[in-house]
């Protein structure tokens, strides 16, 4: 029986180093596939107005038909474009700490946060890195691994990418109940950016999909949470395929 594929997608100004944690602990029974986004890794820098829709497009070049789908924040929205859009690839969709239809005080918040970034880059960055760790118990040296990785992001091609993810879920939010697909949406209780408010408006929007909220954690997940998460995404995948 061939292996069942699973595509992760990491998040805005991250690459695929981040989902290492979760992919060491995914059972052998899985052929995993963690590709870098547009703008990201080592691939070219974006253009100034690029969409959701064109960073799917150049993604969806690395999913093979009938996959399973990972996205995390930025990631998850792509996902869940490709299910609304290419729906051949996608055989299952897991939203990890995914927006969802953000309220006018929740875009404004994201929209401030994307005029930092373009105003002082370097301070959004350590912005970022307190948000998503403080009071967690991430080791230094992976705390250390992700700023580098922001900080090495080219400044314009970042800023376009962050300009999709804040606008991004108004784009798919009219489409979520088209996925025909089964869906997970993972988040954790103390994210303050995706909530599990959203967590449970995503479950709510998409019609055959599980909200799963895990305690104490905050965005990060694939890092802070790696077993959990890997236990939930390999549990999931197993239901569906049997492996």
């Amino acid at each position: 029986m061939t292996a069942p594929t699973l595509v992760l997608l990491h998040g805005v100004g991250l690459d695929h180093h981040m989902w290492e944690p979760v992919v060491e602990r995914l059972p052998d029974a899985l052929r995993v596939l963690v590709p870098d986004l547009p703008g990201h890794g080592a691939n070219p820098a974006v253009v100034d107005g690029v969409t959701l829709a064109d960073l799917a497009s150049a993604v969806a070049l690395d999913i093979p038909a009938g996959s399973h789908v990972v996205g995390f924040s930025l990631g998850a929205l792509i996902a869940q474009h490709l299910a609304v859009h290419r729906a051949d690839l996608v055989s299952s969709l897991i939203s990890v700490s995914s927006v969802c239809r953000r309220t006018p005080v929740e875009r404004d918040a994201v929209l401030a946060r994307l005029d930092a970034a373009e105003s002082d880059f370097a301070a959004s960055v350590e912005a970022s890195i307190h948000r998503w760790y403080d009071g967690t118990e991430v080791n230094h040296e992976r705390v250390e691994s992700t700023r580098k990785t922001l900080l090495a992001n080219d400044r314009r091609s970042f800023v376009n990418c962050y300009r999709v993810f804040a606008t991004g879920d108004a784009d798919v939010a009219p489409h979520l109940s088209g996925i025909a697909v089964p869906a997970l949406a993972v988040t954790g209780q103390r994210d303050p950016g995706s909530t599990p408010e959203m967590t449970h408006r995503l479950a709510a929007a998409i019609p055959d999909c599980t909200p799963v909220v895990v305690p104490h954690a905050r965005h990060m997940l694939p890092v802070e949470r790696p077993g959990e998460l890997a236990e939930l995404v390999s549990s999931f995948v197993e239901r569906l395929t049997h492996v």
